[in-house]
């Protein structure tokens, strides 16, 4: 079985959780999927490879290697909706972002499959990001999440119009210091780029659980 993670330790307090880059499908799974899902469209395609840069910088790194559409990483076990009132495709969606049936007729994920999805993919996942935060803030007395994504501009199923270029989350200022986020979007005004602060995306589980400034862990979300 291919581990659910990978994981490249480095010497900074910045760690970059990538969670929604994965390609491995659990066993069985393609056969029950429709031919559209079978190509993964909601993959946060090449992120990975966008952020190798980030090894030089020192930091550390963690992957998913697991589809999305085997569970979302970025989702609370509860499956509870992170945006009241929008469109949620769940932890262990059913359906694309255009909103189109991920499995064949019949061969829908059960409530027993997504418990143990959660427990093989899901929380080793976040039991490693726990563990390298706590590395990290003891070693550097802080930590520093990046928690990076990618989406196309357009879904209208999940948003109206066209996102910016760039979607900062900051839980609406509640998962890092106020420091951290006026440096962010000094730079995301002195770019070229079209940008956002907490606007359509304030952030996911993984920003909002492990942003926590009082304990000295600072997390952000790019989209």
């Amino acid at each position: 079985m291919t581990e659910p993670y990978d994981l490249e330790v480095g010497d900074s307090p910045l760690l970059v959780s990538i969670p929604h880059d994965g390609h491995s499908l659990a066993p069985g799974m393609e056969r029950r999927m429709s031919v559209l899902a079978r190509l993964l469209p909601d993959t946060d395609w090449h992120v990975r490879k966008l952020y190798e840069f980030a090894r030089d910088l020192g930091a550390s790194l963690l992957a998913a290697t697991y589809s999305r559409y085997v569970v979302d990483l970025n989702r609370p076990p509860s499956d509870v909706a992170l945006y009241q009132g929008q469109v949620s495709t769940g932890i262990c969606p059913l359906a694309t972002f255009a909103g189109d049936a991920i499995y064949l007729e019949g061969n829908e994920c059960t409530e027993k499959e997504k418990a143990e999805r959660v427990g093989q993919y899901w929380q080793p996942y976040h039991d490693c990001l726990a563990f390298e935060l706590d590395r990290i803030r003891d070693r550097f007395g802080y930590a520093l999440l990046w928690d990076a994504h990618s989406i196309r501009s357009e879904i209208p199923n999940l948003f109206d119009g066209t996102l910016p270029d760039l979607n900062i989350g900051t839980n609406s200022g509640a998962s890092c210091h106020d420091s951290f986020a006026k440096k962010i979007v000094s730079l995301a005004q002195n770019s070229d780029f079209s940008w956002a602060l907490n606007g359509r995306f304030r952030g996911g589980y993984i920003t909002r659980t492990y942003g926590d400034p009082t304990n000295n862990n600072h997390a952000m979300q790019l989209e």
